[in-house]
């Protein structure tokens, strides 16, 4: 039988420019999804995130999947060892650096 897990990373987290999320150790599962909610974008925000894996949740490197979130997004990964992390930038309509404030969670299953 396999296992299932769901962590809620970030809570109403307010990012002003940037984002990074706290480290997830997941090495047991074989697949996640990542979650991503923005509660206070304005219309034309755009949070556009990198997934990170490391594997010692302090050296990382950018897997290559890119979530871009207007509104609700999400990521399907596999393979991808011991810890997770997303990080990125909030931009307005014109392309300048904002604020948004996320929850992001993990579902993952192994």
């Amino acid at each position: 039988m396999k296992m299932f897990a769901t962590t809620v990373v970030e809570l109403r987290q307010r990012f002003e420019r940037t984002v990074e999320t706290h480290p997830f150790e997941c090495g047991w599962a074989d697949e996640a999804i990542v979650f991503v909610e923005p509660h206070d974008a304005a219309p034309g925000d755009v949070v556009t995130l990198r997934v990170q894996l490391s594997p010692d949740g302090i050296r990382w490197i950018d897997e290559g999947t890119l979530v871009r979130v207007t509104e609700h997004a999400m990521a399907r990964l596999t393979n991808f060892g011991g810890f997770l992390r997303l990080v990125g930038v909030v931009t307005d309509g014109d392309g300048a650096e904002t604020g948004c404030t996320l929850t992001i969670r993990i579902a993952l299953k192994g």
